[in-house]
């Protein structure tokens, strides 16, 4: 694995501030003005929308505490926007830097909830989409095979849906703009609620959350009031993976601007995940892909010289039980020599000691 140049990691940093530039100001006009609202403790920038004949349309922006979303409330009125230009960098980092964006459609999902404001709820987006920007967050070429899927995944925080006051449009309707064949799939445990949706294709969209406190939500919807009628998954581990989510941007159209895990966090959790697929055929195939993911951020990790946080994200997930060192060992077994050598090595022990548990 070797890194991209320089001045291709530079354009792709740019890029993915033009594209935060622009979504925030499509999601907040210029005559609307930008207020800060203590919560439970904390203070939140809302923005507040003057409606004629109505109380003003308040809308959640973000952290007080987050230093880009700050400097952009102050700086509102000077953002400036240029589509043409950010077209013309996404193309120059797929075809001059050989990075590789989503599938088409995996794109336009994400960008339409993108637009609708999923990520400015502080979801997350996960999954193998997700994987696909690390490349350019890291400054790395990775191979498209293990980019490939056939749905897309996003999550968020219980406790964030619950307290920002402000939700999306609802879920059904941004996504049957893109294509009308989606539906809602009602959750097999309470058919009341939707945490899914597909289309005829059997394209897949869900939305996942953490597991809360304890296994008693598993296998449970929770309904997540921000996010425009759709419920969430309760899945374990999720909640170490979409802790401190970083920004970034999806290489597709003019760009599209997204929280993705921290990629030390992604590839210690694709090991967990690893170990809990089926042992059918697709189950198979699904774990490889989870482990070469796992593998191939080892390596950019240690390419980018960034080994100390591998190390800190994984003794985090080892220090929580049993439960997660079981699933970790697992797939560390899955796992090619390349990458218990790479986390080996990051751990300041031999790839015996590490296959051992040994940490």
């Amino acid at each position: 694995m070797r890194q991209i140049d320089i001045a291709y990691r530079t354009m792709f940093a740019e890029l993915a501030q033009r594209s935060l530039d622009a979504q925030f100001k499509a999601d907040f006009p210029l005559e609307g003005r930008f207020v800060t609202v203590p919560v439970k403790g904390k203070d939140y920038w809302y923005f507040d929308l003057p409606t004629p004949g109505s109380k003003d349309k308040r809308s959640y922006v973000g952290p007080h505490s987050d230093p880009e979303v700050t400097a952009r409330a102050n700086a509102h009125k000077e953002i400036k926007d240029d589509i043409r230009e950010r077209r013309r960098l996404v193309g120059t980092l797929k075809r001059s830097a050989g990075l590789e964006g989503p599938d088409a459609f995996a794109g336009d999902i994400t960008k339409a909830l993108a637009e609708a404001g999923l990520f400015r709820l502080r979801a997350v987006l996960i999954g193998s989409v997700a994987f696909s920007c690390y490349a350019g967050l890291l400054g790395v070429r990775m191979p498209s095979t293990a980019m490939q899927t056939g749905d897309a995944d996003f999550a968020q925080d219980f406790a964030i849906s619950a307290e920002v006051g402000d939700s999306l449009p609802p879920v059904l309707d941004i996504l049957q703009a893109i294509d009308p064949g989606f539906r809602a799939v009602p959750h097999q445990a309470d058919k009341a609620k939707v945490a899914a949706f597909v289309n005829g294709k059997g394209y897949r969209v869900e939305f996942l959350t953490g597991n809360r406190g304890s296994d008693e939500h598993s296998g449970k919807p929770s309904p997540m009031p921000a996010l425009g009628g759709a419920s969430a998954e309760n899945l374990r581990f999720l909640d170490y993976l979409i802790y401190e989510p970083v920004r970034t941007v999806l290489l597709h159209r003019e760009g599209v601007s997204v929280n993705v895990p921290a990629p030390e966090r992604y590839a210690v959790h694709k090991l967990i995940v690893a170990s809990r697929r089926l042992t059918d055929a697709l189950g198979r195939a699904k774990r490889d892909k989870d482990v070469l993911q796992a593998s191939l951020l080892f390596e950019a990790l240690a390419e980018t010289r960034q080994s100390d946080l591998l190390a800190d994200a994984y003794r985090e997930a080892w220090n929580r039980g049993k439960s997660w060192q079981d699933g970790i060992m697992a797939g560390l077994a899955a796992m090619p020599d390349k990458g218990k050598e790479t986390l080996a090595a990051a751990m300041g022990t031999t790839m015996e000691e590490v296959g051992k548990g040994l940490i």
